[in-house]
């Protein structure tokens, strides 16, 4: 199968550490702000941060820090899609959601809301459990 030639991608990849946000965004705006809408790539942003810091946080909270995670973004005809790579404990991305929107009256409730926030943001949200013991979040937003 060739590869589209309208499709440019993306790759990064940086320890589980909080302080690799810096070069994430850093990395994230210099390669989309040229290239989206402003407002989208504010959302597409947002989303990506609430995902890598969720992969951090929840899902390499028990691995070493120098367990990579991968990012990668997609510049493709009708959208742009980011994709986070991790090698934490697998989740039902479904039932994380339908439980957050339970929990989302409750203000008393302190984190929990990352993914709710992704959905709102987005225009697809997939989460791939991989043979190879990693799992995948996919984030699409079309453009404007």
């Amino acid at each position: 199968m060739k590869a589209n030639p309208e499709v440019k991608q993306y790759h990064l990849q940086v320890k589980t550490e909080l302080e690799a946000l810096k070069d994430v965004l850093q990395w994230f705006e210099n390669l989309v702000f040229p290239l989206v809408p402003q407002k989208m790539g504010w959302q597409c942003e947002v989303a990506l941060v609430e995902a890598f810091t969720n992969a951090v946080r929840h899902a390499h909270q028990n691995l070493p820090k120098a367990t990579p995670i991968d990012l990668e973004v997609k510049l493709l005809p009708n959208a742009l899609e980011m994709r986070i790579w991790d090698r934490g404990q697998p989740f039902d991305l479904q039932a994380k959601l339908r439980k957050g929107e339970r929990e989302a009256s409750s203000m008393e409730k302190e984190g929990g809301r990352g993914l709710q926030f992704i959905k709102k943001l987005t225009d697809e949200l997939q989460y791939l459990n991989l043979p190879n013991h990693r799992n995948c979040l996919v984030m699409r937003k079309k453009y404007l």
